[in-house]
């Protein structure tokens, strides 16, 4: 059994509009579910964003709160529309129009995990992954759109910051002449999910840090960027992405020498962040 699919780390005083969540980093690998894969503890953890919960966790200190996914993207992938559902997985689910996630294996209830590794040895009943959503999927996104209304309530606009990993090999490939790869990565669908003011200061934040940053490019956002991001009715997404090698070892999925320190770099990234969405200096709906 699985315990709740996520926990939320509320801070004392709750004075600023921004939410942040990682939807990637549970790690609650049931032994009903271990047991089911063909993959090894190792490998079903290689799509996971390990970490991203831990390197995040001062912000309700900040004053923001933490909403943290307990369920391991493996089994449910939160960060998918619920009918992204794999007809190559899942029995009675009929080929509707093309998705390229859901045909790479990497729907709602992935297929496969990183390196296109298969996860089962075959399908799955309907009954079992609407099931599985109900218990995971729903409650989610349920605590989300929750704390997403009540900064709305109380300040007049929602900032989501929606955590993620990447790993290396994805930003490690040829760039233009005199172009550096990115180590951070923010993906707002190419403006139309959150203010670009919002978006500039964050960024502006990360380079402070010393750290090289991209925007959507090789990541623009997902579901939940393009679910939540309504900047006209004030209401901001803009997913982050770290590179993976800059804190853990991707092989052995552990915290590398780095880590505490690059934590604390995080930290005050994400304060700056926080300060953002405070009524003194929030950002006006477009």
């Amino acid at each position: 059994m699985f315990n709740a699919p996520f926990q939320i780390n509320r801070p004392q005083i709750r004075d600023t509009s921004v939410v942040f969540a990682s939807p990637h980093s549970g790690r609650n690998y049931s032994k009903g579910f271990l047991h089911s894969t063909v993959l090894n503890e190792m490998e079903i953890r290689s799509s996971e964003d390990a970490f991203v919960d831990h390197l995040f966790r001062d912000v309700p200190s900040f004053g923001a709160p933490l909403l943290l996914a307990t369920t391991p993207r493996a089994y449910v992938d939160l960060n998918r529309n619920i009918d992204e559902l794999d007809p190559a997985l899942i029995d009675e689910v009929k080929k509707t129009f093309h998705n390229p996630r859901v045909a790479s294996g990497l729907g709602v209830i992935p297929r496969v995990v990183s390196h296109g590794r298969a996860i089962y040895n075959g399908k799955m009943p309907r009954s079992a992954a609407e099931a599985r959503l109900l218990a995971h999927w729903a409650p989610y996104h349920a605590a989300l759109e929750g704390l997403l209304a009540e900064s709305h309530e109380m300040f007049g606009q929602a900032i989501l910051i929606d955590c993620h990993s990447m790993p290396h090999e994805a930003i490690n490939r040829p760039t233009r002449r005199g172009v550096p790869k990115p180590q951070i990565v923010l993906g707002d669908r190419f403006g139309t999910a959150a203010n670009t003011e919002i978006v500039d200061r964050i960024e502006a934040g990360f380079v402070k840090a010393g750290l090289t940053v991209a925007r959507n490019t090789p990541f623009a956002g997902a579901f939940i960027t393009q679910q939540y991001g309504r900047p006209s009715r004030g209401r901001h997404a803009i997913q982050i992405e770290i590179d993976r090698s800059l804190y853990m070892d991707e092989k052995l999925i552990q915290p590398n020498a780095d880590f505490v320190a690059f934590q604390a770099v995080i930290s005050s990234v994400a304060k700056g962040i926080v300060a953002i969405g405070r009524s003194d200096c929030a950002v006006a709906a477009e």
